[in-house]
């Protein structure tokens, strides 16, 4: 098992050092687990003036599965945005092929009380967001800006999606429902966009081939409304780039912090990239603050998804679990009464629970 590990910018480095102590761990007990580091976002520009650098796509082609940090920071705003670290995130998954991201959204008992909401509404809440990953707005064509007629500036982007696309979208996320509750909701704006009415054409087309899946529609406005209204009604959400990106994040919150939060991104042979949904932090960046779990459980996706290594994957989950339990907490979702620890001592705990 080759394992491409790219730290990434901020507190990147830190939260990987955490996951790959646990690599470490599994590879101390027996599981044939290779890593190598490579650069990507401002660590690439930084190291080649290149957010991918060459090296890194050829690593990243060459390993089974790929672990990230995080990427980005203030210094790199001022670059022109092909060069800025975000570019080199999006790259890599377009170089990789990988258009199915699973985001799994999961209260722990431990945690409920840190959500925003309500205990009795997030308490159990177990959902799984998967996005489509590499179309959508985000990289339609035409895009740019220009002056009009009366010489005032605008910018523009296209959104726009193939049936193939939406298929094969569609079809990972009926396999996932089918696996869990058999429950599929289907976010899109049909009522005002085109490219959503034949996302939702495509979506009730394929539904045909999963009978035992149940299928509802949603607007992505309402979609918003109902996962902090009554969040557990939902089981698999499956949207496009942009309101996938949006209703994830929204999602984390339920949980009590975008640090516990994994991430999965998969292409048709289930190689993935696997990181942690938060951004680089970097004013926490070198602090030993940051939250290491959401990079922890994303070893466990990449050990479920990939490499299919059932027993590791629950091992490394199960640690997690008995660590909150324990009552360790990272400064996000520290607790009055809960014993606060820094990013290193969170990765000790983990270690000594596995």
């Amino acid at each position: 098992m080759k394992i491409a590990v790219l730290p990434g910018d901020g507190i990147g480095p830190e939260i990987i050092d955490q996951a790959l102590r646990v690599l470490n761990t599994l590879k101390a007990d027996g599981l044939a687990i290779e890593c190598e580091v490579g650069a990507i976002g401002g660590a690439g520009y930084d190291e080649a003036g290149d957010p991918l650098p060459d090296r890194t796509v050829a690593l990243a082609r060459e390993a089974d599965a790929v672990l990230l940090g995080a990427v980005g920071g203030p210094k790199y705003d001022v670059l022109p945005r092909a060069m800025r670290p975000e570019q080199g995130l999006l790259r890599i998954r377009k170089e990789l092929g990988l258009f199915a991201n699973l985001r799994p959204a999961v209260v722990y008992p431990e945690l409920a009380s840190a959500s925003s909401l309500k205990s009795e509404l997030v308490e159990g809440l177990d959902l799984m967001i998967l996005r489509e990953l590499t179309g959508d707005i985000y990289f339609g064509q035409p895009r740019g800006r220009r002056q009009t007629e009366s010489g005032e500036d605008e910018g523009f982007d296209t959104m726009k999606y193939s049936v193939s696309e939406i298929e094969r979208i569609a079809r990972v996320a009926f396999d996932i429902a089918e696996k869990r509750s058999r429950k599929l909701c289907s976010v899109d704006k049909a009522n005002v966009l085109d490219t959503s009415i034949l996302w939702r054409e495509v979506v009730t087309k394929i539904s045909a081939e999963y009978p035992s899946v149940k299928l509802s529609h949603m607007y992505v406005d309402n979609a918003a409304m109902q996962l902090v209204r009554e969040p557990k009604q939902f089981d698999v959400i499956l949207t496009g780039n942009i309101f996938g990106d949006i209703l994830s994040d929204e999602a984390s919150m339920l949980t009590g912090s975008i640090g516990m939060l994994p991430s999965a991104s998969l292409d048709l042979n289930r190689k993935g990239l696997f990181e942690p949904i938060h951004g680089s932090a970097p004013d926490i960046s070198g602090k030993n603050v940051a939250n290491p779990l959401a990079t922890i459980l994303s070893v466990s996706m990449m050990l479920k998804y990939t490499f299919n290594e059932i027993e590791a994957s629950e091992r490394v989950e199960s640690a997690v679990k008995s660590v909150l339990a324990q009552g360790f907490r990272t400064a996000d979702i520290f607790q009055e009464g809960a014993q606060r620890v820094g990013t290193r001592e969170m990765g000790d705990a983990v270690i000594r629970a596995m």
